[in-house]
């Protein structure tokens, strides 16, 4: 039986906004059988159960991934099939967490949310600001946008060469160490790769100045989680958000809840609600590509992970 390109299979659990986006696309819903060459997968936490279906279905020629992030799926990317993402469909709900993290933490907002008496004036200011990011995707380039009105002398960090708009400065990420000791703001906005896997360690926080702030929008274990609690509570860095941890959920009385100057939110800069709209554009965007009627948007390179 020869596939037919118009046929689309969205497993493991379907929603209303996606086979709308489908049939926006010119395609159809059907059953998974060998004429379907076209799956979106909707699950991040079953890797598992996708490489099932891969080597049950040899015919498929691409799957759509639900998240920017393909960090689960490095197994599966093995497989002799094109991989999209979503990579830069949800940039600018989480850039725009990320500012909001960073702009909390510059005002104390901790501390002044559990405050009882009238206290000190403090302000860390994000004009001027020396600002690192670490990765040079969409959400980077989103969050260079916003910061486009505080003047800041933005170095973005990424893993191959090449300028970004915005940017002051450009580096490739062997050069982290040599940017971390200027910087007053650091944002993670990175995959998670085996290169970027426990990058902050205590080690590389004490090249951070001691009044500096860490903000983390990509992946837990881009830090060193029980690292960072020694940096917070040594104030070795002045405070950090994160909207990711390691481990995730992140557990109840885990060191990093009372650790000092930290604003954790759970995994919420984009919301559920966003993550359907979006992720629905990027269905269509996509079907319509594997058609030949438009071009690939989030392609995942399985050499680099991402």
């Amino acid at each position: 039986m020869s596939i037919d390109r118009n046929k689309v299979t969205i497993a493991p659990k379907s929603f209303p906004a996606y086979e709308q986006a489908v049939m926006d696309s010119g395609s159809f819903l059907a059953e998974l059988d060998e004429s379907v060459g076209a799956l979106i997968w909707t699950d991040y936490s079953d890797p598992n159960g996708l490489k099932d279906l891969l080597a049950r279905n040899p015919q498929l020629e691409f799957v759509q991934l639900p998240f920017a992030g393909v960090d689960a799926f490095q197994e599966v990317l093995a497989a002799p099939v094109r991989f999209a993402c979503a990579k830069g469909s949800y940039r600018e709900p989480v850039a725009e967490h990320a500012l909001m993290l960073a702009m909390a933490l510059g005002r104390v907002i901790p501390e002044r949310v559990r405050a009882t008496s009238w206290g000190r004036k403090f302000v860390a200011s994000l004009y001027d600001a020396n600002i690192l990011i670490v990765g040079a995707g969409g959400i980077t380039e989103e969050l260079i946008k916003q910061l486009t009105p505080f003047r800041c002398n933005i170095t973005v960090v990424r893993n191959r060469p090449g300028h970004l708009d915005g940017a002051s400065t450009t580096v490739q990420l062997a050069e982290l160490d040599n940017h971390l000791p200027s910087a007053d703001w650091v944002f993670l906005a990175c995959s998670l790769t085996d290169a970027t896997r426990k990058l902050f360690d205590l080690q590389r926080l004490k090249k951070m100045k001691p009044s500096a702030y860490l903000v983390n929008v990509a992946r837990g274990p881009v830090i060193n989680t029980l690292d960072l609690v020694t940096a917070l509570n040594e104030e070795i860095i002045a405070g950090a958000g994160v909207d990711v941890t390691d481990p995730e959920p992140l557990p109840d009385g885990h060191p990093l809840w009372s650790a000092q100057n930290v604003i954790i939110t759970p995994h919420t800069a984009d919301t559920n609600a966003q993550v359907v709209r979006l992720f629905s554009i990027r269905i269509r965007e996509n079907l319509a590509a594997y058609k030949g009627l438009g071009d690939w948007v989030g392609l995942v390179d399985p050499e680099l992970g991402y």
